[in-house]
């Protein structure tokens, strides 16, 4: 976020972050990002199942392209849904130690000198990267699931195994992952997580208030091409990790509640 003001590597983050605001600022913003989280998880897959019964055929199958246009549905619907609260984490994550003193004395500040059409700044470069994003997010791990499955039921070692296990899970979404993130189109998707975090910080800054194009513009301008990439690596380094843990238990749970 602050990379634009001076060289910054992940190494220099922390410390700046330890410097000013102790060991606790590094989870500055997790309470409302929990809370957040769960509602929106919980939407997305729920959305996800229940989009792809509108593409499903009569022998009960759907093909990969649905499956990603139901990803990509599900993630904007979910995204839509929570999208203030990923504003208040962005504000609770960059702001000053004792700026604010927790999500409602952020959300009443936000509301009370920007206005209600605060809450949903970045919203369009969201959505544009959430849809791609999110469809092929699910739509690849459901496929390469199945073919796990598929092929654990051929193997005479694993006729009683219903489910990939969790080992297999982890190392498969890493991998998933790795394919995702650096997969080309994904790469042109983070400049856009960059011009969202960026308009959702504008009056924090108090710089003016720039539209998606004119950001992209001064961005290039001031730092060129590069500057879009800003903060790619520990992006990547987060979801790997957070989406393996969010498969494992999402699998885990459809098998607890006795869910096909």
């Amino acid at each position: 976020v602050h990379g634009s003001k001076g060289k910054m590597n992940i190494a220099g983050g922390l410390q700046q972050m330890v410097k000013e605001g102790g060991v606790r600022s590094l989870w500055r913003g997790n309470g409302v990002n929990v809370v957040k989280i769960a509602p929106e998880t919980a939407i997305k897959f729920w959305a996800y199942e229940r989009y792809k019964k509108m593409f499903v055929d009569e022998d009960g199958k759907i093909g990969t392209m649905q499956r990603f246009i139901s990803g990509s549905l599900a993630g904007a619907t979910a995204q839509t849904s929570i999208y203030p609260m990923e504003v208040l984490k962005t504000r609770l994550a960059v702001g000053k130690t004792g700026q604010y003193s927790g999500m409602f004395d952020c959300a009443k500040k936000i509301l009370r000198k920007e206005g209600v059409m605060a809450f949903y700044k970045g919203y369009i470069p969201n959505i544009l990267g959430i849809i791609p994003y999110a469809g092929i997010d699910l739509a690849v791990y459901e496929v390469i699931a199945n073919g796990l499955l598929d092929m654990y039921k051929g193997l005479h070692c694993f006729t009683l195994l219903k489910t990939p296990g969790c080992t297999q899970i982890v190392v498969f979404c890493i991998l998933l992952k790795l394919i995702l993130n650096l997969n080309p189109i994904i790469l042109k998707l983070h400049p856009r997580i960059l011009i969202r975090v960026t308009q959702r910080l504008t009056m924090v800054d108090g710089g003016p208030q720039l539209n998606m194009v004119a950001l992209f513009q001064r961005i290039i301008a001031q730092e060129g091409p590069l500057g879009l990439y800003r903060g790619i690596a520990p992006n990547f380094m987060k979801v790997l990790p957070a989406v393996s843990i969010s498969y494992v238990v999402y699998e885990k749970m459809k098998e607890n509640l006795g869910i096909a």
